[in-house]
This record gives structure tokens, sequence and C-alpha cells, in this order.
């Protein structure tokens, strides 16, 4: 899987930005404490989804009025900056990145000590546009291994961003917690229907509506009428 691959079974931007606030709320429920899995809508001028595993892999998604911009950083990738001498970006990832990005490669937060971009892959989409993009001619290094997921650039890291996000979610948190979720109570989040103390509890029978209220507030997600 390359950021192409990504780029064709990514959704549309308004079901993009629904995933992403519906993953945070599903962190925020099983685990209240530093997030894997986070939104949160006081980006600059916008929103911005965030994943970061604890290991030096991470996303981010920002959703401004002029579209949607994805970052990735792989840290083991072999198209990390920090696998070259001067620490330079793989050839091609910015070819094509329109103008109104370019605030978003001088983002502290996507940036080294130094100041430079740090990146394995990234995509971007235009309000109006038909399909997302990634830079052009990438020539990508083969991947660290034939059943890595990830792929050569970490693009993979983005996978359950795709249409089976519930299945990928039930799966990571058998990975991840070592628990298993409902997949109705997953999906039932997935789908933005109002969060109920039912489907609280069927995901952490600890927790209720009340006590998620202003986190999920914060995420923009629909909680039910009480």
């Amino acid at each position: 899987m390359t950021v192409y691959d990504i780029a064709a079974r990514l959704p549309d931007i308004d079901q993009l930005r629904a995933r992403c606030r519906a993953l945070a709320v599903l962190e925020r429920i099983i685990d209240g404490g530093e997030p894997y899995y986070d939104f949160t809508s006081a980006w600059g001028g916008g929103e911005a989804a965030l994943m970061r595993n604890g290991s030096g892999d991470e996303w981010a998604v920002l959703f401004t009025t002029e579209g949607a911009f994805i970052r990735v950083f792989d840290h083991e990738s072999a198209m990390s900056p920090y696998a070259d001498a001067d620490h330079e970006l793989w050839p091609g990832l910015l070819d094509g990145l329109p103008v109104v990005w370019r605030a978003q490669v001088e983002e502290p937060a996507f940036c080294d000590e130094t100041g430079r971009f740090i990146a394995t892959a990234v995509l971007w989409r235009l309000t109006g546009d038909d399909r997302w993009h990634a830079g052009e001619g990438i020539v990508f290094p083969p991947p660290p291994a034939p059943h890595d997921d990830r792929g050569p650039d970490g693009s993979g890291l983005l996978d359950i961003l795709l249409d089976d996000i519930v299945d990928r979610f039930v799966e990571f948190a058998a990975d991840y917690y070592e628990i298993d979720v409902d997949p109705a109570a997953v999906a039932h989040v997935v789908a933005h229907r109002p969060l109920t103390d039912s489907v609280v509890r069927a995901l952490n029978p600890h927790l209720t509506v009340a006590e998620l209220r202003d986190d999920v507030a914060a995420v923009g997600y629909p909680i039910a009428a009480t």
C-alpha cells in the first residue's frame, strides 16, 4: 500500500471528518488517558484529527475552509527525512502541492527543531475536488517486509479511515487495549448517531454520557437528548 492507494480509497472530506470525530469519541469512551486518536476543533482557523501511537508514528488531518491536508510520519520508513544525511524530504513528496497548503509545510507541529517539515506521506484535497491528491511521480523504496501493511511510506497508518473502519477499530481495540468491543456500538458511533448511555456502557461499563458530555461536545459529536 502506498499513498496513491490510500488516495484512491479515502472518502470525501465530510465523511472523513465524521470518521475522525468518531475515532476520537470511541477512544475517549474506551480510555480517558493520553489519546491514540484525537480531534480538536481549535487548530488555527480549522479543525484537526490526530493520531500518535507513542512509538514515533503519527498522522494529522487538517480541515479548513480550503479543504483538507494530511501529513503522515512513519519513523521506520526508508522515506523518513531522518534516513537522509541532509534530512531532505523524499523526492516528489510535495510535487504539485497547491500554494494554499504551503503554510502546513511550515507548521511547527510538523517540523523538527530546525524548522524542517518531517513527513513520509502527504495528501490533500481542495473543497470541490473530486479526489484526493499526492505528490506526483513518487518512486517508492521496497517495503521493509513482504507483508508490512504500512507500506513503504507509512500511508497504511491511515487505513483505519477507510470504509471498513468498524472492523478495523474492533481489531485495533483487541490489539492495542486487549479488549473485545461490541461492533454494533462501534458502528453506532461511526454512523454519528447520537450518543446514549447504552452505547457508552457497551464500550465501557464504567462510564455514562454525563461523564463524557464536555469531551464529546468538544469533538462536535451529537449526544442524545435526555
